[in-house]
């Protein structure tokens, strides 16, 4: 089986959210894909199948299946276009679809429209819990983006710090942070100062799906642009998500926020492949 590994948000030919893309005929069985995923060890593995006039498509951590991965769609979105054209790809994930556009040659890159976007406010002494995870308090808050449970194919806890200086001194037990996931079926934690009001920093522990942290993630990214959205964040049309800096695998997310309601978030980076 042809496994590509692909990087996702890059900045130029550094950086990158490693992926592994298999595209193939037909999916392997659950325990296949889920072996294969923990042996390429990256984050997030895509699996993808043509079914007639959409591509059957899952992603696996190495721990477990994950509903939708956003730096994986971006790799398989350029590996689609390198192998069969500059196009609009339709996936039909676990639940529900979402559409990927992707570029080939000479630069790699693609854009997604993401699932619809919600949020909710985290329940009970959750939201304590998690602060304290990080060594956080309410002090270290940015008052002016709420902590919210927010989602777009997946859930993520937001938690918006106040200074770019606690968000770079960011741990956490990976076990602890693992249970306390589990409890809201959370893919990440998405920690992020807003530098201005178009220009965020962000780290994402994943250790939901066995990862400490998620150098890029194309999923949080545009559940954020949705919460800013929803909250009137002036935003004027777009944000950009600087990830990856404190691990020394910087990447670049572009996320365009349609001023309707109800319309599909979308992001934007481009790929490097992994040689």
């Amino acid at each position: 089986m042809d496994i590509e590994r692909l990087a996702a948000f890059t900045q130029g030919e550094d950086g990158g959210n490693p992926a592994g893309v298999v595209i193939c005929d037909t999916l392997p069985d659950e325990a296949v894909m889920q072996q294969i995923a923990r042996d390429v060890g990256y984050s997030e593995t895509v699996f993808a199948s043509r079914q007639g006039s959409h591509w059957r498509t899952r992603y696996f951590a190495p721990a477990k299946e994950i509903p939708f991965c956003g730096h994986a769609t971006i790799a398989l979105g350029a590996a689609l276009a390198d192998k069969y054209g500059d196009n609009s790809y339709l996936l039909r994930l676990n639940d529900g679809e979402v559409s990927v556009y992707g570029k080939g040659q000479p630069t790699l890159s693609a854009s997604l429209e993401a699932p619809i976007s919600s949020n909710r406010s985290p329940e009970g002494q959750y939201l304590e819990q998690c602060l304290a995870l990080f060594s956080y308090s309410e002090a270290d808050l940015d008052t002016r983006i709420t902590p919210a449970i927010i989602n777009a194919g997946a859930n993520h806890l937001l938690i918006a710090l106040n200074s770019r200086e606690r968000l770079r001194e960011m741990a956490y037990d990976l076990e602890v942070g693992r249970a306390l996931m589990a409890k809201e079926n959370l893919a990440t934690i998405s920690l992020v100062f807003a530098e201005t009001n178009a220009l965020f920093h962000a780290r994402n522990p994943f250790a939901a799906g066995g990862v400490y942290e998620d150098p890029a993630t194309g999923a949080a990214a545009a559940a954020l642009g949705g919460y800013l959205r929803a909250i009137g964040w002036p935003h004027s049309g777009s944000v950009k998500i600087l990830q990856g800096e404190d691990m020394g695998v910087p990447t670049n997310i572009f996320v365009e926020l349609p001023e309707e309601h109800d319309a599909r978030i979308k992001v934007f980076g481009t790929v490097r492949r992994i040689l």
